[in-house]
């Protein structure tokens, strides 16, 4: 038996002014569907969920739902008193909601516990972002909906608020509909995929499956599509050149082809009207520099107040290396592309540059952006109608196009822009500047999916040095060579890949770090525990696979030394070079197994603090 029906529209048209989101939008929601709503920025994925919220309603088209059906929203910017609690912004919602005061207190516990809060009382305005989104998640499904919609939930969550929020709709029996940005995500928690996009003949793509089957199923789709649109241009083609000879007899068998034909050339039009309007052409300028060392840093050491950001980091970075930083909300991200870019200086230690090393920072909020600039200054900041990109010169109006923009927005005041666009410029000035070393703090913010494919393949091919900083962690796992984890006490460590952090993270119990501000557990006896290294141990599991590269060199070296035909006769020297041989075979046994015994003991706990 098919699931029922939940939720569902027909024939939706929603237009702002003139500009049309949607037309003839028609889909349904059945139970125990996990829909991922995806699409271009302004295709009008938030207008249609707030549509099926009921909180909008459409120039034109039906909504149906089921009798009784609970719905819960999720807004991108949830909105509560500051002055509340956490507990009396629970509590008031139930009060909206009619609830019955004697049950009030089980629902509340529920969304306590649900979000992980550790503190009933903390008033409202003293979370974080993070944080608010949590409460405004816990919020709706204390509620218990039938469906529920988010819109963009995973905006002001960091990795750990990302996970916990992947436990939670992996765990949802109901079905709900999660609009994102977020591709691993989407992977994770989605069973079927909304492209909400104009290029599609009914303006929505579905699909069934993960996101990744989703993207396979809308390329052979888009293949289909183009190659129809291919074999109609040429009917259209042969139509046209014989209605330019002009047919010699009216009749009405000519006259059925000459309408036949008209309905073709409103087809093809209709198809090329729809094609997507394209993505951002993102190609950042490397410098070409050779250098194989750009920064090195030493003993690095810094603390802003009482927290410690790091202690004693070595980190070297070369041309291609780019590394991606992990970490929570306030752990020292920002702070630690500030003391690579030299914007802040350490506490101890030392941050050697390259000579005349040039450095672009991509700042996630944005500061070097006049808000009340027009959007073709901010463009062309030195004047003109042009800027020189790779050497050459190129139109404005050619380079903001390149960045989706329209020649009627460059006299907007860049306060106008949306997130996503001013995002865009930012990378537009970015890409004007050749660089040794790029610093991206959070570039992915409300960029669209289409643009992040753009931003990918653009730092990949990017030949100098990158540090990323982004909770795509999508984005984070294709691009980056190494991993740095920041934890927010200090303690930093280094992963090859995203799967080894999230192993390593399984086996710390990080699961259950969900209390706000808690950094680390106590036992019972008040002593702080956790798993891992030791800082020297952990400063030599990080120095040890280079350990193991330079030991195998010698033992190379040592074996063409006591392979030398012109010391054959001489005994002596036989000797001393096989001696200098089984020398070096046993430091790298040795080595071989020191790093064995560090990787097993990374799973064991330690007491105490390092």
């Amino acid at each position: 038996m098919p699931p029922a029906m939940l939720l569902s529209c027909e024939s939706l048209k929603k237009s702002y002014g003139v500009k049309p989101l949607f037309s003839d939008l028609s889909l349904g929601l059945c139970e125990g569907d996990h829909v991922g709503l995806i699409g271009p920025n302004g295709s009008g994925k938030s207008t249609l969920l707030k549509i099926l919220a009921g909180l909008e309603e459409p120039d034109s088209g039906t909504r149906s739902m089921r009798r009784q059906l609970r719905i819960g929203y999720v807004p991108q910017e949830p909105s509560f008193d500051p002055q509340y609690s956490v507990e009396e912004a629970l509590v008031q919602v139930l009060i909206d909601e009619g609830f019955d005061p004697h049950e009030q207190g089980g629902h509340i516990a529920k969304a306590l516990s649900l979000g992980g809060f550790m503190r009933a009382d903390q008033t409202v305005s003293t979370l974080s972002g993070g944080w608010k989104k949590r409460l405004a998640i816990a919020r709706s499904l204390m509620l218990e909906p039938d469906v529920l919609l988010l819109d963009e939930p995973t905006n002001h969550l960091d990795v750990e608020g990302i996970l916990w929020l992947e436990g939670l709709l992996k765990a949802e029996p109901h079905a709900f509909i999660v609009i994102s940005h977020d591709r691993r995500f989407l992977e994770a928690v989605t069973t079927r995929i909304w492209e909400l996009n104009r290029r599609y003949p009914n303006g929505l793509f579905e699909s069934k499956g993960r996101y990744s089957e989703f993207l396979e199923q809308r390329d052979a789709a888009l293949q289909a599509q183009a190659d129809y649109q291919s074999s109609l241009a040429n009917r259209v083609r042969r139509e046209v050149e014989w209605l330019r000879r002009g047919p010699k007899a009216r009749t009405t068998k000519a006259k059925a082809r000459i309408d036949q034909a008209g309905r073709m050339i409103d087809e093809l039009n209709d198809l090329e009207s729809r094609q997507s309007k394209g993505s951002a052409g993102i190609d950042f300028t490397a410098s070409g520099r050779r250098s194989k060392k750009l920064i090195e840093v030493i003993g690095l050491r810094k603390s802003l107040g009482a927290q410690p950001i790091v202690r004693d980091l070595e980190l070297q970075l070369g041309p291609g290396e780019r590394i991606g930083l992990l970490g929570p909300n306030g752990s020292g991200k920002s702070t630690l592309l500030k003391l690579l870019a030299g914007t802040l200086t350490p506490d101890a230690g030392t941050i050697t540059r390259a000579d005349r090393l040039r450095i672009v920072t991509f700042e996630q909020h944005r500061e070097s952006l006049d808000q009340e600039a027009t959007l073709r200054r901010a463009l062309a900041p030195a004047g003109g109608d042009a800027v020189v990109y790779q050497d050459r010169s190129v139109h404005l109006v050619s380079w903001a196009k390149r960045f989706l923009f329209r020649p009627e927005q460059l006299d907007l005041p860049v306060s106008r822009l949306s997130g996503g666009e001013q995002a865009r410029l930012l990378i537009a000035r970015l890409m004007l500047q050749p660089a040794d070393l790029l610093l991206l703090d959070e570039p992915t913010n409300d960029l669209d999916i289409p643009t992040l494919d753009v931003l990918e393949d653009s730092v990949l091919e990017f030949t100098g040095a990158l540090v990323l900083v982004t909770h795509d962690r999508w984005l984070l796992d294709r691009v980056s060579t190494r991993l740095l984890a920041l934890d927010g006490t200090g303690r930093a460590e280094w992963f090859a890949d995203y799967a080894q952090w999230e192993a390593a993270r399984g086996r710390n119990g990080s699961d259950d770090a969900t209390s706000q501000g808690s950094k680390e557990r106590t036992t019972p006896e008040g002593r702080s525990k956790r798993k891992g290294f030791s800082y020297k141990e952990q400063k030599e599991w990080d120095q040890i696979e280079t350990m193991i590269l330079k030991a195998e060199e010698r033992v190379a070296a040592c074996q063409a030394a006591a392979d030398d035909p012109s010391i054959a006769s001489s005994a002596i020297d036989l000797q001393e070079r096989h001696t200098a041989l089984h020398a070096a075979q046993a430091e790298v046994e040795r080595l071989y197994a020191r790093w064995a015994e560090l990787e097993e003991k990374r799973a064991q706990p330690i007491s105490g603090q390092s």
